[in-house]
């Protein structure tokens, strides 16, 4: 049976206080539009449909792509107004979803669920008891079937008892829909145009009213404003946290100070202490050890590694890997291309770009290495550089195994350093260095005895 999915994405988010429209908003590094889409790729739609208005270029220019479409929704007066301008573009069969694109955290579970019970000829509401309802539309019962909703505005002082409340979430048989939303009047304390008023109309043409009632408060919880997204975002995190740590085992210093906006894999025994953030894809193998406060993007860290406090690896496109045993930080950085061998060392405000780096070699303190093979063993020194830019170009620098590099020195790419050379501490080297060479290039020492430092005038 055909499925279509309608999306409403049109509001301005007055409370957001934000020139950015409120569906574009993010949440663990998604937009809320974003989440929504994506979990209803899973759910083998005919189509989806995404309302827009307010930001209308912007929020298509966020969020297009294959099998997504736009409607826009100008003025924007009310629910029942955006079905009304989708309506010419649903078919006459089948079953349409409408979903919110500020409720983010929809399961598709329980989408399926209320495709399933509509099945193409029931009016299918998704419902939830709010201990506080207020500014929810009621659910109006007669027994168990659905009569009506009724807003919050609208509502009698009775009627605000009520504590059962629809989400906004709905699934309708797709040609009823459009005829409802073609009926809809604007006859409310609003003046908008209601799309929960279809209700009364599907009861009054025998179409059963079906509400279909969640416990999980947090996948139906839609963004307004600043505090509510702070609030779902925790909210988010923990359950990822949990799920991480009931899965895998993954042992969290302080699960309400985790943040993940992309996908976690975990070995066994990984510990992880506060405050760190995981974006795109990240592999941790067995017994990996996270510092407090490190930032890790799109990045592999073999099995043992210790990433030490403070540290920033992002591989982005790219990707960054770190082997086996390896030491890396406090205050290190990995950038895109940075591959790092089983047991190497990056420590203290040592950068790392589009290098690869093989088993045992150590750069410890203070150093740059962008565009460079560095061999097995090798031992950078402090403040030394790869000098791999000329103003045009990249180039690359190739270090042997075993080559010792003193402090402040500066690699002159393109240029190759045979295994088992010395370069001498201070030394700007531009040629090649053959293998068991010490190389030196630096300035005279001169000493001059006597010599008096200058005085300020008086």
């Amino acid at each position: 049976m055909p499925l279509n999915i309608v999306i409403m994405a049109a509001g301005k988010g007055t409370r957001m206080k934000s020139t950015l429209p409120k569906v574009l908003h993010k949440l663990a590094g998604r937009s809320l539009l974003r989440h929504v889409l994506d979990t209803t790729a899973e759910l083998g739609a005919q189509q989806r449909l995404v309302i827009t208005g307010h930001g209308a270029e912007q929020v298509e220019a966020a969020v297009g792509g294959p099998g997504i479409a736009f409607v826009r929704q100008m003025p924007q007066l009310g629910t029942g107004h955006a079905i009304q301008q989708v309506a010419p573009h649903l078919p006459d069969s089948g079953s349409t979803l409408i979903l919110s694109g500020d409720t983010p955290l929809i399961s598709a579970a329980t989408t399926g669920q209320l495709v399933e019970a509509c099945g193409g000829e029931r009016l299918v509401l998704l419902t939830i008891d709010y201990s506080d309802p207020t500014g929810y539309g009621r659910i109006l019962r007669d027994g168990e079937a659905v009569k009506a909703i009724v807003e919050h505005k609208d509502a009698s002082p009775e009627q605000r008892q009520i504590r059962e409340c629809y989400t906004g979430i709905m699934a309708a048989p797709s040609a009823a829909l459009k005829r409802w939303v073609g009926q809809l009047s604007n006859n409310n304390a609003q003046g908008e145009y209601y799309l929960t008023d279809i209700v009364a109309m599907a009861v009054a043409e025998g179409v059963p009213v079906v509400g279909v009632k969640t416990a999980n408060e947090t996948e139906v919880l839609g963004i307004n404003s600043p505090l509510q997204l702070a609030d779902l975002e925790r909210r988010f995190q923990r359950r990822q946290a949990e799920g991480l740590m009931e899965q895998h085992g993954l042992r969290l210093a302080d699960p309400a100070r985790f943040d993940l906006r992309g996908s976690l894999v975990c070995g066994q025994d990984v510990e992880i202490d506060v405050g760190c953030v995981f974006e795109g894809r990240v592999e941790l193998g067995d017994g990996v050890r996270i510092g407090a406060y490190s930032v890790i993007r799109n990045a592999r860290i073999a099995a043992g590694a210790r990433i030490h406090e403070f540290t920033h690896i992002d591989g982005e496109a790219q990707g960054a890997s770190v082997g086996a045993g390896a030491l890396i930080g406090p205050f290190a950085r990995l950038r895109p291309g940075a591959e790092l061998g089983a047991e190497v060392h990056i420590g203290n405000f040592v950068e790392v770009k589009n290098s690869t780096l093989a088993k045992g070699a150590k750069a410890n303190h203070l150093a740059y290495l962008g565009d460079a093979t560095v061999g097995e063993r090798v031992n950078y020194g402090a403040g030394s550089i790869t000098a791999n830019y000329d103003g045009a170009n990249k180039h690359r620098t190739v270090i042997g195994a075993d080559v010792h590099v003193g402090s402040n020195c500066v690699l002159v790419a393109p240029i190759e350093i045979g295994a088992g050379a010395t370069v001498g501490g201070g030394s700007t080297i531009t040629k090649p260095v053959e293998p068991g060479e010490l190389a030196v290039a630096r300035g005279k020492q001169v000493a001059i005895k006597g010599w008096v430092r200058p005085t300020k005038k008086r």
